[in-house]
């Protein structure tokens, strides 16, 4: 696409075309996009076969005048910052250690029209945690085997019909999660087929009776600073 991939181009139209006037020199907000992104990639780290774990927390250093042309903008710039970096996780496959924030600060070191920017590293706060999601509400696993149904003895209760007092179950080992019907009258389906017992990789869907269940590996980090976030 030349030199502006579509997630700089999506900075472009979202926040150039609106603010153009306010950007007739130095630091473009396009460019603070692509040292993002870079930082990004160069700070990603390959935690296990499917999981890259990147910084979570991006301080953006500019020159007191370009750091006074993007407060300009307000909440505008961050948002789309914000949003446009979890894009480009997400299409590279990246998980964010923590709650994404950036912050935009002024540094005399730093001379009109570059940008600088530092990422914290989440190497050693992290764990991974396995999780089902039912209708949008998240249910972390906290066993090594977690039983699913309609019965009020079940780890994971829903209340579906089509479902069995003690359905299913998800065993989790910290890493790999496999997922074993428990003879129930209508079956366990993984992806649309009908399992026994399966191996559970994460981002995978099974239906309990009409009820769809996802599961996922999610990072779970106790941060050691409060978060930062917008124009600073």
């Amino acid at each position: 696409m030349g030199l502006l991939d579509s997630f700089e181009k999506g900075l472009e139209r979202a926040v150039n075309s609106a603010f153009a006037k306010t950007f007739r020199s130095g630091i473009q907000p396009v460019e603070i996009a692509s040292a993002l992104r870079r930082e990004a990639d160069t700070k990603a780290a390959i935690v296990s076969r499917d999981r890259i774990l990147t910084p979570n927390d991006y301080v953006v250093r500019l020159s007191p005048d370009d750091t006074q042309r993007m407060q300009a903008l307000g909440r505008a710039l961050n948002e789309e910052l914000l949003a446009l970096l979890s894009s480009h996780a997400s299409t590279q496959g990246y998980s964010f250690a923590g709650p994404l924030a950036i912050a935009i600060e002024a540094d005399d070191k730093v001379a009109t029209g570059t940008v600088h920017v530092d990422a914290g590293s989440a190497e050693g706060r992290v764990s991974w945690q396995g999780v089902v999601e039912i209708d949008g509400r998240r249910h972390p696993l906290t066993a090594a085997r977690t039983v699913i149904g309609r019965g009020t003895d079940a780890d994971i209760t829903i209340t579906d019909a089509g479902s069995s007092r003690r359905h299913a179950e998800i065993l989790w080992d910290g890493e790999r999660a496999m997922l074993r019907d428990l003879g129930s009258t209508n079956g366990t389906k993984l992806h649309g087929e009908k399992i026994r017992e399966a191996a559970l990789p994460t981002d995978s869907t099974f239906t309990i009776g009409r009820t769809e269940l996802h599961f996922k590996v999610v990072p779970v980090t106790t941060p050691s600073t409060t978060p930062r976030g917008g124009l600073s």
